[in-house]
């Protein structure tokens, strides 16, 4: 029971949330934090357990509420990743269960994931490799109903925030493995192959939040950042019968080095680059010949 309704001549102590919403949003600014008034709107609603969209609704936070709130504030104001703080992440329709030593899925990746949901059908198979928090490989899964998805992943944490969020699919096999072994998956034959890899050249910048809380090996790829991405195609063009489709995300420098891998494998035919809606090179498709 709240302690105010064991007391209910105790008046409420209750502070206005347009003043704490607007300090919250001068203190993420001048930390550098790319969303600020998004950021403290999700942490506010987040303290008062409501969507986003009712804040304007709200008028008050209970002290307990304002406390609760400045601190999370403090914490994101320090770059820990907003997700961590709210314990998911949001992509497309699913809250994913994140935390320390997973990647985060970004909102660019939902583009690839959308293109394959357009992509599959019933009764296909499906792998998404570098699977993570398992965002690709639940979102096809959950939008598609009819389809069986392998989703491989090697590192332990990554694993047991995947076998957590795929619990609710029973059609999502969760595989411990490495992309880089052409031995993996040796029994299965796909339909469609999704993959967002590490890809980030060693040695670029990245903020905060990325250097100091998502996983190195899920961020960054070698000198080039093609480590990975170059026996995931040989990998794929493996797994796929004839016909079927490969989809890999890729850093904004690589909008025509994935594509020419693809090519020069010479088991893919409609080679395509896609862009994201900044209009940066995203990710690149292929279809098995």
């Amino acid at each position: 029971m709240d302690p105010d309704d064991e007391h209910p001549s105790r008046p409420l102590v209750r502070t206005p949330i347009s003043p704490a919403l607007a300090t919250a949003v001068a203190e993420l600014a001048a930390a550098g934090v790319a969303s600020p008034r998004v950021d403290a709107e999700l942490l506010a609603a987040h303290v008062l357990e409501i969507p986003r969209g009712r804040l304007l609704l709200v008028d008050t936070m209970r002290d307990d509420e304002l406390r609760r709130f400045r601190v999370l504030v403090a914490e994101r104001a320090r770059r820990i990743p907003l997700q961590h703080l709210l314990g998911t992440a949001a992509f497309r329709h699913l809250e994913l269960s994140v935390g320390d030593g997973v990647f985060v899925p970004r909102p660019e990746t939902e583009l690839l994931a959308g293109w394959g949901i357009a992509r599959a059908r019933d009764g296909d198979i499906v792998v998404d490799l570098c699977s993570g928090t398992g965002a690709i490989a639940l979102s096809l899964a959950d939008e598609i109903k009819n389809i069986d998805v392998y989703a491989v992943e090697r590192s332990p944490v990554a694993l047991s925030f995947l076998r957590r969020n795929a619990a609710a699919f029973p059609r999502v096999v969760v595989v411990e493995g490495d992309v880089t072994d052409p031995r993996l998956l040796e029994e299965v034959r796909a339909d469609l192959v999704l993959c967002n890899p590490p890809y980030v050249p060693a040695g670029t910048p990245v903020p905060p939040e990325v250097a100091d809380h998502d996983p190195a090996e899920a961020v960054f790829g070698g000198e080039d950042g093609l480590d990975v991405i170059r026996p995931v195609i040989a990998l794929a063009a493996r797994l796929l019968r004839a016909g079927g489709y490969i989809g890999i995300e890729h850093d904004d420098v690589h909008g025509e080095a994935v594509p020419a891998l693809l090519r020069e494998d010479g088991r893919f035919a409609e080679v395509t680059a896609h862009r994201d809606l900044t209009g940066r090179p995203r990710f690149a498709t292929a279809r098995r010949t």
